[in-house]
């Protein structure tokens, strides 16, 4: 079992997941991967919502998480993956846990079961049954404007003291929530935030790091953020902040991660911006919008690829 709990903290990538076609685009796929693990960027979530990991199938599921291994293990550093997992029923949760036990991850960041809407005893008994059968550590996923449920501080401290549960991707959307737990959390569980929009807030109020969807988009400043706020340059930091604060607006403006597929293919890392239903492209709109953005932000080696 890998050392996950010392790796969950910086900046973790939610990597979208590239289509053609109808297909899984492979070979968009591994350019993303190659390109990412030569940045500041900490581990990969893979299926997720950014990857669209509920309109996967299982061997697609699988297929993803080979490649991502082979070319993060072509980079010069080791870039750990948590697989992202959900589901309404405990018992199919199981089986997916045995059907991935083999596979070559160091984690997995799993939500709430949504639509059932468990009570806070239903939570805990679900997560404490997942973390007793896993083979990799579990991450939970707290997402209550998705899942229809909240895991409630008191539920989460007792998940926390579980030595399967390594730590918590942070979506509560309850800043007075988050603050409160990231002061009573057990040592050496790891609070990372994944409201893109709260990035710095919640650097400041004590999280370890961040998943975000916008650090697909000029990586290196988000790790910044993060970095100058570890160093105490709080003055740098917010300044450097507000140079990508407004990405994380607009990479939302249309459900995700349609905008931010389109910025990727805008920017030549993947072959097209193809979503799978019930997602859609972005609109015209949203697509002129963006391209004046990315216009602007636009690197040098990219307007000369």
């Amino acid at each position: 079992m890998t050392d996950l709990r010392e790796q969950l903290r910086g900046l973790w990538l939610p990597l979208v997941t590239p289509f053609r076609d109808g297909e899984v685009d492979e070979a968009s796929l591994r350019r993303l991967v190659r390109h990412y693990a030569c940045l500041p960027v900490d581990g990969f979530i893979l299926a997720a919502t950014s990857g669209e990991g509920m309109s996967l199938g299982e061997n697609e599921l699988e297929r993803l998480v080979s490649i991502a291994r082979a070319e993060s293990s072509a980079s010069r550093r080791y870039v750990p993956i948590l697989l992202g997992l959900s589901g309404a029923s405990t018992h199919k949760m199981l089986d997916m846990l045995d059907e991935t036990a083999a596979w070559p991850i160091d984690g997995y960041l799993i939500a709430s079961p949504y639509y059932t809407r468990p009570s806070q005893r239903g939570l805990l008994q679900h997560f404490t049954a997942l973390a007793d059968h896993a083979s990799w550590p579990l991450v939970l996923y707290n997402i209550p404007y998705r899942t229809a449920v909240r895991i409630d501080n008191e539920t989460l401290l007792r998940l926390a003291g579980h030595p399967n549960i390594v730590g918590m991707k942070d979506c509560c959307a309850d800043r007075a929530q988050s603050i409160d737990f990231l002061r009573r959390r057990p040592a050496g569980f790891r609070v990372l935030t994944g409201e893109d929009a709260e990035y710095h807030n919640a650097l400041v109020d004590g999280a370890d790091g961040a998943i975000l969807l916008s650090a697909h988009v000029q990586t290196e400043a988000f790790a910044t953020v993060r970095t100058l706020l570890w160093e105490g340059n709080q003055e740098a930091a917010e300044a450097k902040w507000h140079e990508v604060a407004e990405l994380t607006r607009l990479l939302f403006a249309e459900p995700s991660p349609s905008p931010a597929k389109y910025w990727l293919w805008r920017s030549r890392l993947i072959d097209s911006p193809e979503v799978r239903l019930p997602m859609v492209e972005v609109s015209q709109q949203l697509a002129a919008t963006l391209d004046r953005e990315i216009e602007r932000r636009m690197s040098p080696l990219l307007r000369t690829a």
